[in-house]
């Protein structure tokens, strides 16, 4: 059985507590076991070492220095990743070493929560496999992205909100590799309410079990 560490905090208005209750329980049904925790105290090496897949739901905050060590080289290790929005693609601003294993940056939004729609770029992958580009209502995410990112869905920006960035083409769902550790990352997911959209749950579902840490 995969073991799975959840931990939530930071901006409470991602609704961090309600998403990291829905996550344990998507993940429980595909089988994992689940341990939630509220403080980035659990990343440590001890902790880590038991568990095969990490999902921070912690918007901005802090991190200490070792907790991000640990973290960065649980993954290295072969530990997954996986998370979304700025609960994963926002938390602790000032730990590059984190940005570098996520692979993006949270940096604006503009227009706030729109209508915007996810152009899906890789069908034949298994994660996007049988789901077409949707239309969305959330923040659109602009963020600085790490170009070796596999990118398996974008939008694009009509510049109505921010006219210098019309046309822009933007990463929403990507996997990469960090060391031996798989990490998935998908944008959508502003409020506990948007897991009742059928794509974005299905994709952040299975983007969390392809992170998970492989067998030997």
């Amino acid at each position: 059985m995969p073991n799975a560490l959840i931990v939530w905090g930071g901006w409470n208005g991602h609704e961090p507590e309600e998403c990291s209750r829905i996550v344990k329980e998507m993940l429980i049904k595909d089988g994992f076991d689940v341990r939630v925790e509220a403080s980035t105290a659990a990343f440590s090496d001890e902790v880590l070492s038991t568990v095969d897949l990490v999902v921070p739901i912690v918007t901005m905050s802090t991190i200490a220095k070792e907790e991000v060590r640990a973290l960065t080289q649980a993954v290295q290790s072969g530990v997954g990743l996986a998370g979304f929005h700025g609960q994963m693609g926002d938390s602790f601003r000032d730990a590059v070493d984190y940005q570098f294993m996520v692979g993006g940056q949270w940096v604006a939004h503009p227009g706030d929560v729109i209508d915007y729609k996810v152009d899906v770029t890789r069908p034949d992958d298994p994660i996007m496999a049988g789901i077409e580009s949707f239309p969305y209502h959330s923040e659109q995410y602009y963020m600085h992205v790490d170009p070796s990112n596999e990118v398996l869905a974008t939008t694009t920006f009509t510049g109505e909100h921010a006219s210098w960035i019309d046309g822009v083409t933007m990463p929403v769902v990507w996997k990469r590799r960090h060391g031996k550790g798989r990490v998935f990352y998908s944008s959508l997911g502003h409020v506990a309410a948007e897991f009742e959209n059928l794509s974005m749950r299905t994709i952040l579902r299975r983007g969390l079990n392809w992170a998970t840490r492989q067998a030997a």
